[in-house]
């Protein structure tokens, strides 16, 4: 007989004990950080020590360096609940938060690295995390969350065409374009599942009533006419024939969220968050749309996306699973009330100074300044519940 040795609890620091810790604290971090390097190197007022353009820097650092840990992090928690397969803790969880980190320290030193020996460093992060979730989902059961793999590798693929352009041709358009799209993907099958099913345990429990409608055909219908329009967008973003494919992608999204009935949700702030946050995908979408017929810059349907969406449903995310993983209370403070606010505070000024030459100067400083301040803040607020062990229920 073959005695099967039971797996011993894992005995270390808490933040090493699942994946939303560390990604969460350190992306969040981060995040707060690398704006605030920024915007002094945009206006000139000092140099960043990156041997690519500081625009690609800001843009990588946001899509990719940030993107990815909130990204990691919820799919290292998340994983094991599909699956039923215990979570990467420990030194493999270290190892890997040490290799996302190297990444971050090597682009932004990569005057001194070396342009391609930083950008090898950071591809390896998500190549590792590739190997790992196609490891984890390649069991039987798990078809309905494999294109989740297809879109990581998307995106990896997208990280190296970024290095590619930045470092042969001195400018990455394509691959921001590929990781930004690549994101709103994620955020477009992983919304359209939580946002409709915490939004319908809610209504049931306090609100009865009219109740999300179940994912069905239109569902599919509006993730392919996305796909398609996004796909348009990053070959030839500013052509009339993508313009209108991007206007019906933003008719189907706001059709989508419009089915989850989030008004009805409104006292909960935890959900109508996600409500907000995915709004600004056919805000993006019809800015983008816009754009195509030279009717609006490029860059304000990019940051409705970039802080609206990504910023707002991670945050959204990150909030929730800090509580309920450790074992609080789904409650939304007035603190992370605030923490909503700013993010959303930025994402308008961000885009109207896209719009506004005379607004642009201000928005810069009050999106920057607001998105620092939420990611910060969530730092503060919540590093004790990420480094500190889970309350007993």
């Amino acid at each position: 007989m073959v005695v099967t040795p039971r797996p011993q609890p894992y005995a270390g620091p808490a933040l090493f004990s699942c994946g939303f810790r560390p990604f969460f604290l350190f992306g969040a971090l981060f995040a707060a950080l690398a704006v605030l390097a920024w915007l002094p190197a945009y206006f000139g007022e000092w140099t960043l020590p990156t041997a690519i353009a500081e625009r690609d820097w800001h843009a990588h650092e946001m899509i990719y360096g940030y993107g990815s840990a909130t990204i990691v992090g919820f799919l290292l928690t998340a994983i094991p609940n599909w699956t039923g397969r215990l979570p990467l803790n420990g030194r493999p969880l270290t190892a890997l938060v040490a290799l996302w980190l190297a990444g971050r320290l090597a682009m932004a030193l990569s005057l001194f690295v070396g342009a391609i020996p930083a950008a090898a460093l950071d591809l390896a992060f998500l190549a590792v995390v590739i190997g790992f979730v196609v490891r984890e989902l390649g069991g039987g059961g798990q078809s309905h969350n494999r294109k989740i793999a297809v879109a990581l590798a998307v995106f990896w693929l997208g990280d190296l065409v970024f290095q590619v352009e930045a470092i042969a041709f001195g400018a990455a358009d394509y691959g921001i374009r590929i990781g930004l799209a690549a994101l709103l993907l994620l955020v477009m099958l992983i919304g359209g599942r939580i946002v409709p099913s915490f939004t319908r345990n809610w209504l049931a429990r306090v609100n009865p009533g009219p109740l999300p409608t179940p994912p069905d055909r239109w569902d599919v219908a509006a993730m392919v006419v996305a796909g398609l329009a996004l796909a348009a967008w990053i070959v030839a973003p500013q052509t009339q024939p993508v313009g209108v494919a991007l206007a019906a992608a933003g008719l189907t999204q706001a059709a989508r969220l419009a089915r989850w009935r989030g008004w009805r949700a409104w006292r909960d702030r935890l959900v109508l968050v996600l409500h907000v946050a995915y709004a600004f995908i056919p805000v993006g979408f019809f800015l983008t749309a816009l754009s195509a017929f030279h009717l609006a810059p490029i860059s304000a349907g990019e940051h409705a996306w970039a802080i609206g969406v990504i910023g707002g449903m991670t945050m959204a995310v990150m909030l929730r699973a800090s509580l309920g993983h450790t074992g609080r209370p789904l409650a939304a403070s007035r603190a992370v009330q605030a923490i909503y606010a700013l993010i959303f505070v930025a994402a308008i000024a961000r885009i109207g100074a896209a719009l506004s030459s005379a607004w642009w100067f201000v928005g810069l400083h009050v999106a920057a300044l607001a998105w620092a301040a939420a990611f910060a803040g969530f730092a503060l607020l919540y590093w004790r519940v990420l480094v500190g062990p889970p309350k007993a229920r």
